[in-house]
């Protein structure tokens, strides 16, 4: 039995393994911080006299603020396409928010993104907590079977399924480290090794027309001065990730996926880039952790 006092100090004591649940499954600090308060707003008028485990109990029930808030957040944008995210409020939330996402992996927070919310409550829960397939089941209102095929499915999202071969997904990230490695020194011959001479790079325009550039040096000498006039803060949010089974690169500043670089290659060299930026047509994409 839990009286009040105990009950507040039990919170107190699981408050970071709250919040490191609320934000594997929110990928936001602001909006883990807010699921913790609106969890012990919940559990201070709740009946505690048959709860045995507190912990587990209060798992539960910060992921059950978290269910409610990913399908708010999922309704949002469905009703809001083509909208930017929130802005961070400051710059030292942005760098907590960056030390986070680094942490928990940024690349695994951008797929997460991709999974619907019972989906990650399963996948986060038990993968990550270890919670039982029972304990989901009750969350989300569904069997322990369902729980374990969302489980499942969302494994499967997480960790990609490569379409090409152990070798030239080799090639490929080894071209993309190097193409990574030119664009944060500004070396725009390095950036022009790694492309094909005669690349087509294709960047969809808010009026939803595409723009095209042709040519390697043309196109290094864009990628350079566009990466010096934002400053190296925003290659801390690039990674490379598989991009519909092929080594791509994402932009996901705190984990939030902005932006998606999708290559084609010959060989060790890009032949094409289609940069993705659109809310609707990122989420059409399959994008999955390299590990």
């Amino acid at each position: 039995m839990a009286d009040q006092n105990s009950l507040s100090a039990s919170f107190q004591d699981s408050r970071q393994h709250l919040h490191a649940v609320a934000y594997r499954m929110l990928g936001s600090l602001s909006e883990a911080e807010d699921a913790v308060q609106e969890t012990w707003i919940r559990v201070s008028r709740a009946d505690t006299s048959d709860v045995q485990n507190l912990r587990g109990w209060l798992t539960t029930a910060v992921a059950r603020v978290c269910l409610d808030m990913l399908r708010a957040r999922k309704a949002h944008r469905e009703d809001a396409v083509g909208t930017e995210p929130p802005e961070t409020a400051s710059k030292t939330d942005a760098e907590q928010e960056a030390a986070l996402a680094d942490s928990v992996g940024l690349a695994l927070l951008v797929v997460l993104e991709t999974l619907d919310p019972a989906e990650r409550l399963a996948f986060v829960l038990h993968d990550v907590f270890g919670a039982s397939f029972d304990e989901i089941a009750e969350i989300i209102g569904r069997s322990a079977v369902a729980a374990r095929q969302l489980a499942s499915r969302a494994r499967r999202r997480v960790r990609g399924a490569p379409s090409v071969d152990e070798a030239e997904l080799a090639r490929q990230r080894e071209a993309v480290g190097a193409f990574l490695m030119a664009l944060r020194s500004g070396d725009v011959d390095q950036l022009v090794s790694v492309l094909d001479p005669e690349v087509v790079v294709r960047t969809e325009l808010p009026s939803g027309g595409p723009r095209e550039i042709r040519g390697a040096r043309t196109w290094a000498k864009q990628a350079a001065a566009y990466q010096r006039a934002r400053g190296a803060g925003q290659l801390d949010a690039v990674r490379m990730a598989l991009v519909d089974g092929i080594v791509g690169i994402i932009l996901a500043p705190a984990g939030r996926l902005t932006r998606v670089l999708r290559l084609t290659f010959d060989e060790a060299r890009i032949v094409r880039v289609d940069i993705v930026s659109n809310p609707e047509r990122l989420r059409e994409l399959t994008i999955s952790v390299l590990d």
